[in-house]
Formats: structure tokens, sequence, C-alpha cells
């Protein structure tokens, strides 16, 4: 039997893992993955951000997970010899509205312990002659790294300390026993007397194959992006970002230097009708069944009809993806936008038609269920997991 078994190989499932093995050496621990290697879905189709913490209400498990998750982060990829950029970020006020919104960016990333600097138009053109805006704020801590390298570091890590991980291996079902966990998977049975689970798009699915009625549903959401041709790889120096409508539930479009030295557009965010779906043409009929017969999403849907219908187009057409670009960057044109792979983001979403907007999680007597891990998880995956550790050690007596 193992002491703790881990679903997802994901970010946050891989440094849950590795920390329970740092901190409880002589554990027998288990990492179940469905797919052939670790972070294959959330992990490895994101944007490769570095975030330092800005626009998440301060005192929330996400500001506070985010600023240490910055530094970790770092000190993890020096440790494995692991690439990253420290680059910083730029946000930049196109207009008036924007100005006051960046005014109260600027009080926000104050209260929640950021270095940064306010810049004046001359002083934004001098450090992104390639940027317009009115001003902007720059975020020296911001970087960029490879997640899936990270994550395949903490998966080394944990198998070098002896912990198993099992790949192509899909949970099929779950039993809670009064001394344990029952995990059955295509490659069998395994026994722990305590499970974690860290599932991303299949987090209610997990919740309810423990005989558990979820209060929220994972809503996917498609991020898509463009790559800019190879002479634009220096058209920026820093992360470029638009200041935010605070009414819209996501970031926009932005312009991110990758660590490869490309240069990626986006994402948007459309509703995806597969929960693995990174193509357009992906359609799962139960997945899509999911999502519309549930009422808390669509509440969502007709609360952002509006917005919904411009992202949309937006996905069919570059033209109105191209604007977005264009208000702070007007060299880019159509042609600049290239294919370049989506990503999928777990949304969870409560029946009363809430975005679950910080960290959910959902307890058994044995479980402890990871159901919403919301942007910026990856760059909060270290202190995420020692926080789910340190309730495991909690709820489960483990001295």
């Amino acid at each position: 039997m193992y002491d703790f078994i881990i679903i997802g190989g994901g970010i946050v499932g891989m440094s849950t893992a590795m920390q329970l093995l740092e901190r409880y050496p002589d554990k027998r621990l288990l990492v179940v993955e469905k797919e052939s290697g670790p972070a294959q879905h959330q992990t490895g189709h994101n944007s490769g951000v570095i975030h330092a913490g800005v626009y998440y209400t301060p005192g929330s498990l996400k500001a506070k997970f985010c600023l240490q998750g910055n530094i970790d982060t770092k000190r993890f990829c020096d440790e494995n010899d692991i690439e990253y950029d420290e680059c910083g970020k730029l946000l930049v006020a196109t207009n008036e509205l924007e100005m006051e919104r960046m005014r109260a960016l600027w009080e926000r990333t104050a209260a929640n312990g950021l270095e940064r600097t306010w810049l004046s138009a001359g002083e934004l053109k001098e450090r992104e002659p390639n940027i317009v805006g009115i001003g902007g704020i720059f975020v020296p801590s911001s970087g960029i790294v490879n997640y899936r390298k990270v994550t395949e570091g903490m998966a080394c890590r944990i198998q070098s300390m002896g912990g198993e991980i099992r790949y192509n291996t899909e949970v099929t079902g779950l039993k809670e026993e009064v001394t344990g966990v029952v995990v059955v998977s295509s490659e069998g049975s395994f026994n722990g007397r305590y499970l974690i689970t860290c599932s991303g798009l299949m987090a209610d699915r997990v919740v309810r194959m423990l005989g558990q009625e979820p209060e929220f549903r994972i809503c996917p959401f498609r991020g898509e992006y463009y790559l800019l041709p190879p002479q634009h790889n220096q058209i920026v120096k820093h992360l470029i970002y638009p200041i935010p409508d605070p009414n819209m539930p996501f970031l926009g479009v932005h312009l991110t230097r990758m660590i490869d030295g490309t240069v990626t557009v986006g994402p948007n965010a459309v509703l995806a009708w597969k929960r693995e779906g990174y193509r357009k043409t992906d359609i799962s009929l139960h997945d899509s069944w999911e999502s519309l017969g549930y009422s808390g999403i669509r509440k969502v849907l007709r609360a952002n009809f509006k917005p919904g219908l411009v992202e949309l187009k937006n996905s069919l057409f570059k033209g109105g993806y191209l604007k977005e670009v264009q208000k702070y960057c007007p060299s880019i044109v159509k042609s600049d936008l290239r294919p370049y792979p989506a990503g999928v983001r777990a949304q969870a979403v409560s029946a009363d038609g809430k975005l679950v907007d910080d960290f959910l999680f959902v307890r058994t007597r044995r479980t402890i269920n990871v159901c919403n891990a919301p942007s910026p998880a990856a760059t909060s995956a270290l202190p995420i997991g020692r926080h789910i550790i340190g309730e495991a050690c909690k709820q489960f007596g483990i001295e």
C-alpha cells in the first residue's frame, strides 16, 4: 500500500508530490497520469510567464501564492539548470480610461508588495520603441520559462527520491474505504492511505468518482495564440500587457516573449467544445452537453454574451484579433499572425453563475481534491504544493 497517491502529472501534482517526499522521505508515494509524460495539458500549453502578482486581490491565496511562487520558481530553475529570463512586464495604457484603470492597478501592486515603476509616454517609448501608449507600469520581477521543463525537473526529483510515477494510466474509478482509498485505473488498481488529486480539466469528474456531487462544474475555455514571424523576434524587450477591463474575466491579448526567442500574440478566450480540445474542430458532444446543461455555465454565457460574441468573432477572423494588438503595437499586420498551439483553461463555475476566482478544494475523509487552480497556477505551483501538504497534515493527522 502507498502512503500517498497523487492523481495528475501537471505542475501542481508534481510539485505536491516532490515536496511531500522532501518532507516525508520514508513515505511510499505514487503519481498517476493518464498521458505518456508530464505537463501534457494546461501546464504544457500556457504562455510560459513567471507572473509577479499584479492583478490579484490583496490577501487572497492567488496573490500570496503568486508572489512567493515567482521567487520559488526562479530558485528551482537555478537549482536544476533550467533556463529562464527575468525580462519584466510592461502594462500599457492607450487611452484615458485605461490610464484610470492603470492607476487602480498601481495601488493594487503596492498592496501586493511588488516592485514597480510608473512610466510616462516618453519613458515607455524609450523602453519599447515599437509600443504605443500614454503611460505604463514596469514590473521587473516577471519572467519567462518553459513550464514543461520545470515539471520534468520535478518528476526527476520525485523519482530520485524513490517516488513512483506511472504514465499512460487513466483513472476510471475511486473508492474511499475506512483504512484507505482504492484507485481503479486502466493499468489496474492501487491502494493508498491518502489521496490528493490535481486533475485540472477533469476535477469535477474526479470528485464525482468519490461519490460526491460537486457544487461547481469545470468550464473549458480555449485560449488561442498566434506566433509572430522570426523578423519580429526582437519587436519587444519585455512582456507587453494591455490594461484589463475589470468587468471582463480574462486579461486580454498580450505580446509574450517565449524562452525559445519567439514572440506570441494572445490569448483570447472562447468556450471549448471539448475539455481537452485544443483545435477549433475538436468537439465532444458529451463535454458540450455537460457544459451547456449546467445552469451556472449558462448564466456565465448570458452575463458575458456581448463580449463572448466579440471573442468568438476574433477567433474566427484575424482582423478583430489584430485590432486588439494594434492598439499598442501598430507595426504588426495581419500576415504576421501565424498559427500557434492553443491552450485550454479549466475554469470552475459555481451553480449561481460565478467564475470561481480563487483556489477551490473539496475534501473527504481521506482525500484532498484541487478543484480550481486558476492562473497563475504554474507560477504558484511550489507554494500551492506546500499549502496542500499543510492542509493534508492537518486533515489526516500526519506528524
